[in-house]
């Protein structure tokens, strides 16, 4: 049985390929995008399938208007993709202001609205599903991108906590945390002018190694967005998707490492009761 979609950020990378994926199954959805016409070659093929919209993320009351134009076009729509977003390189004291100010308007507090905006759609229609595109940067931290850590550790806390209160109503929440994936994000990262103060800390490192391309990406485009095809046609996906090998050896690690100095608090956590 088809469904319909409404996704953000869908010009390039996990987007782009999850409407062409989507529609050549059948499905119907709505693509928005900053940059107009990214999609005429999908619209031209899939006509009355596709609906795209023109959106910043950053705009509030945009995204407000764009949800119900695609609720109002589309009537019924079973999964909403959170999808927008990009990432900041640069050490804590580097990143000019603008920079962050721009950074939390689109990933985090764009991602927030988004959601804010199409519940009140989600819960007349009596539920719907919302998957909110994260990364291991979610859970796991690089030097050099605090910045974009803060955005993706406040949306799963975010969306960890809105899923809670609307459970009752029928919508449900998948969060998407991919490793280092071949996409378009390296050509999209914004970076900060650097300071010679961090050419040799780990955040210098970080930069010389995007300088040269040399992050390891062992995730592929196509076999991460199946996956989330798949996970969000699930019954009962679970809260969390993590993907990739890089990312699943990244995030285990973390969170032994956070459980183990947790239970090595214990008494200390105990002793601070009344």
């Amino acid at each position: 049985m088809s469904k319909t979609w409404l996704i953000t950020g869908t010009s390039t990378g996990l987007g782009r390929i999850l409407v062409e994926k989507l529609l050549a199954r059948g499905d119907r959805v709505v693509g928005t995008l900053r940059r107009d016409g990214a999609l005429d070659d999908l619209s031209a093929q899939y006509g009355e399938r596709l609906h795209v919209l023109t959106l910043d993320v950053t705009d509030t009351q945009a995204v407000r208007r764009a949800a119900a134009q695609a609720f109002e076009a589309m009537g019924r729509i079973d999964v909403v993709v959170s999808n927008a977003g990009y990432g900041l390189f640069g050490a804590g004291e580097e990143v000019s202001d603008e920079q962050i100010e721009r950074q939390i308007a689109t990933n985090l507090v764009g991602s927030i609205q988004f959601i804010r905006a199409v519940l009140p759609h989600l819960r007349v229609q009596g539920g719907g599903r919302i998957v909110q595109v994260s990364s291991e940067g979610g859970q796991y931290a690089y030097p050099g991108f605090s910045l974009y850590h803060a955005t993706k550790w406040g949306i799963e806390g975010f969306v960890e906590s809105v899923a809670q209160e609307v459970a009752p109503l029928g919508i449900d929440f998948l969060i998407v945390e991919p490793g280092p994936t071949v996409t378009n994000f390296r050509s999209n990262l914004v970076s900060a002018d650097p300071m010679p103060a961090y050419d040799a800390t780990p955040a210098g490192e970080v930069r010389r190694l995007i300088e040269r391309n040399g992050f390891e990406r062992l995730g592929d485009a196509g076999k991460t967005v199946d996956a989330m095809i798949a996970a969000a046609d699930a019954e009962k996906p679970g809260l969390r998707l993590t993907l990739g090998s890089t990312a699943y050896r990244s995030i285990s690690t973390v969170l032994a490492k956070r459980l183990a100095e947790l239970e090595a608090q214990k008494a200390v956590a105990h002793s601070a009761d009344a």
